[in-house]
């Protein structure tokens, strides 16, 4: 990245974003060394235009922000940087220093397929998510087919709460599946936008 430090006299704004939830947390500042130190340690560094130094997000708090990715923008003046934040973000103890809560129940199934990942890649003893792993596709395809027939049975003769709960356990094993097959739920997400018509 090129970078046009000059316009703000030294600084670029960072707009910081979750990168699971896509909140927005916080905007920031930095100069061209608080930024080499975030690209070097991997947590974001803002330059403090009251303290007039480097000050790493969470370094008395321990709410750090962990990078993921840091993009410019298209005049290079302004940087977006995705992170994993550890905590709440602003130092009144919001989530987002925007007052917003940063949870959005559906992003938990990225988080979830994240695990089942981390899973496959360790294979913990006792983990019901590596007993289906050790079990192979066909048994992952099997129990797709069986939570898809209890879904069923529920949405027709069972109560709302059973047919939540066997909705969820569908897909559970279809995460399982996909990621066994080398495929993420955000795949079926680009499909299905693919086929929508307005």
């Amino acid at each position: 990245m090129k970078l046009d430090f000059e316009k703000m006299g030294g600084l670029i704004p960072a707009i910081i974003q979750d990168s699971c939830t896509g909140k927005v947390l916080m905007l920031g500042f930095m100069n061209e060394e608080a930024l080499a130190k975030t690209q070097e340690i991997g947590k974001v560094t803002f330059y403090s235009r009251t303290k007039n130094r480097l000050w790493t997000k969470g370094e008395t708090s321990g709410n750090f922000l962990n990078v993921v990715s840091i993009t410019a923008d298209c005049d290079n003046d302004t940087l977006l940087i995705k992170v994993k934040p550890v905590g709440p973000v602003c130092h009144t103890g919001s989530d987002t220093c925007f007052g917003e809560v940063n949870d959005t129940d559906l992003f938990f199934l990225s988080y979830l397929q994240d695990f089942i990942d981390r899973r496959k890649q360790e294979m913990p003893e006792g983990s019901y998510t590596t007993s289906l792993f050790k079990k192979g596709v066909n048994r992952m395809a099997q129990k797709v087919g069986e939570e898809a027939v209890e879904t069923v049975i529920e949405a027709t003769n069972g109560t709302d709460e059973g047919f939540l709960y066997e909705a969820s356990d569908l897909i559970y094993h279809l995460i399982v599946l996909l990621t066994s097959k080398g495929h993420r739920i955000e795949e079926l997400a680009q499909e299905l936008k693919k086929r929508h018509k307005e």
